[in-house]
């Protein structure tokens, strides 16, 4: 039965009129409950990653800086959120949740986060809203304590995965899958070890097409024992930031696709929430409750 990491700690005071929907984490479980999707006694508070863990991926300078607010003015800008003891807390737990996921994932076969797919954080900085990279964080401590062999970062945030790919670049442990939108944020790519850009405006029938062909390729070459799946909703054609053209139902359908082949391998795989930019945020929080739904029908 999957279960849910969520935290009071996710949800923060931002300025007025800040893009970032800071306001989805709190709906999300409230949806999720009132829909019958998940049951009160599945969701958990994962607490806090632990210092050591952090430092497996990001550099000592960086995380310290981080902790103690000492972030220049031009970190805060590319960051894209002001630093405050709240987004420290609150970073550390969305890492938590992916941590815990993990290891729940490894028990049951899911385990699902309701925050974390901050896959723009590198070693010794943060962009794009994200100040720690949860995913890299969580495969380091699978790989560390011995618990997966070969890791696959499945990621389908509409944006590149940039950061997750810079820091497992020479880890030949982690597999970096990142199909994103080309012609977008970040301006600069990285390498993954494979990136599939997409091009602007692509519907559902493409979308899916491209994906059915390329994830059971890599399931075969890879081999993984443990995926991670970034599943983003910043694909949706209502996003303000993404440039892609899926509706709701072909989302749903990506998220269907991904897990089912993960459960009909016997992968254990841990879910993390990613973007998700539309203009009405009813949109984010369905397609975002969609995924979780889609968890519960294939491994509840």
């Amino acid at each position: 039965m999957p279960c849910l990491a969520t935290s009071e700690r996710y949800s923060i005071s931002l300025p007025s009129g800040h893009r970032f929907p800071i306001a989805k984490y709190e709906l999300i479980r409230e949806q999720l409950l009132w829909q019958g999707i998940a049951p009160a006694h599945d969701f958990y508070d994962p607490g806090l990653a632990a210092e050591e863990d952090i430092l497996r991926v990001h550099s000592p300078d960086y995380w310290h800086r981080v902790r103690d607010l000492q972030l220049s003015a031009a970190e805060v800008r590319r960051l894209g959120l002001p630093q405050s003891p709240e987004l420290v807390r609150r970073s550390l737990s969305s890492v938590a949740g992916t941590v815990q996921s993990a290891l729940r994932a490894l028990r049951d076969g899911i385990g699902l986060s309701l925050a974390g797919g901050t896959h723009h954080a590198f070693r010794d900085r943060g962009e794009g809203f994200c100040v720690l990279n949860d995913i890299a964080v969580a495969a380091a401590y699978l790989l560390h304590h011995g618990q997966a062999r070969q890791v696959l970062v499945v990621d389908l945030d509409v944006h590149q995965g940039d950061g997750t790919a810079r820091i497992f670049r020479d880890e030949p442990r982690v597999f970096t899958f990142s199909m994103h939108a080309g012609a977008n944020y970040p301006l600069r790519k990285e390498q993954s070890d494979l990136d599939i850009a997409l091009d602007l405006g692509t519907d559902d029938t493409t979308y899916l097409r491209i994906l059915m062909e390329a994830l059971p390729r890599l399931l075969s070459e890879v081999q993984p024992d443990f995926i991670f799946y970034q599943a983003g909703v910043d694909v949706l054609v209502t996003d303000k930031l993404g440039k892609l053209a899926l509706t709701q139902a072909g989302c749903r359908q990506r998220d269907e696709y991904v897990l089912s082949l993960c459960r009909a391998a016997g992968l254990p795989v841990a879910v993390s929430m990613g973007g998700g930019y539309s203009e009405q945020l009813r949109d984010i929080v369905d397609a975002h409750c969609n995924t979780f739904r889609v968890a519960y029908e294939l491994f509840g």
